[in-house]
């Protein structure tokens, strides 16, 4: 009895010390699927609504590379045509936690845009709300921007790195679901996998590129698109998640 015991208990051992060494992964990739309402996002545009056709969603891939001190935020390329690439925006977000530096590349009318400015500080409200995501047990976050636009997110425990789409981050553990409130746009992890991540992943050439901080980037904006009818949509598109 006494044999057997010992084996129970060196079992348990080794389970213990496997859950544990699974709760510290520090770095990985995670797949995540963009779901975007285009309904609801045309809503008040009845011309772009008449070119969307029957097309009611559109569905964008995402990869989020992590470790310990940084993440990349990109999408992921597809060889598929896409009738509706003009739909939606797709941006890179690089984030440097160590140095508190994020970069970002917005698509701005066709054009890419390079952005440099400090991590965002996000006072998350944790609730009780909890869902599995992938295999994974998560727990629901709030983000209230303003009066008008709340953030909702959801993190998984068991990947440690304070990461997830976007640029969002500041959760006990990684965030692998993000949504508007209204349900517009959804974020998904659909494949969390862990393993070392390459350095030369996160680089990015900005040789003779044009560098703007976040504020003048808006001012810039605001002074190319004053009074143009679709300009509030494009600032909507790019400062949403800002």
């Amino acid at each position: 009895m006494k044999e057997v015991g010992s084996k129970i208990l060196v079992a348990f051992a080794l389970l213990c010390a496997t859950q544990v060494s699974a709760q510290i992964v520090t770095e990985g990739r995670i797949v995540f699927e963009r779901k975007t309402n285009l309904e609801k996002k045309f809503k008040n545009d009845q011309r772009v609504r008449r070119w969307l056709g029957d097309n009611k969603s559109k569905t964008d891939q995402f990869e989020l590379l992590f470790n310990d001190t940084i993440s990349m935020f990109r999408p992921i390329d597809s060889d598929l045509p896409d009738d509706l690439q003009w739909a939606t925006s797709k941006s890179v977000v690089r984030q440097n936690f160590k140095q508190d530096e994020k970069l970002l590349i917005l698509d701005v009318v066709g054009q890419k845009v390079h952005v440099i400015d400090s991590n965002d500080v996000r006072p998350w409200k944790i609730t009780d709300s909890k869902r599995n995501i992938g295999g994974h047990l998560c727990r629901k976050a709030l983000y209230e921007k303003n009066d008008s636009t709340r953030i909702y997110a959801w993190y998984a425990v068991d990947v440690v790195p304070s990461v997830g789409p976007e640029g969002f981050f500041g959760l006990p553990g990684a965030i692998l679901g993000l949504a508007t409130e209204d349900g517009g746009i959804i974020y998904f992890a659909k494949e969390v996998e862990f393993k070392k991540v390459p350095e030369k992943e996160f680089e990015i050439d900005l040789r003779k590129k044009d560098i703007y901080t976040l504020e003048g980037l808006k001012a810039e904006l605001e002074k190319r698109f004053a009074g143009e009818p679709w300009g509030e949509r494009i600032f909507e598109d790019l400062f949403r998640w800002l």
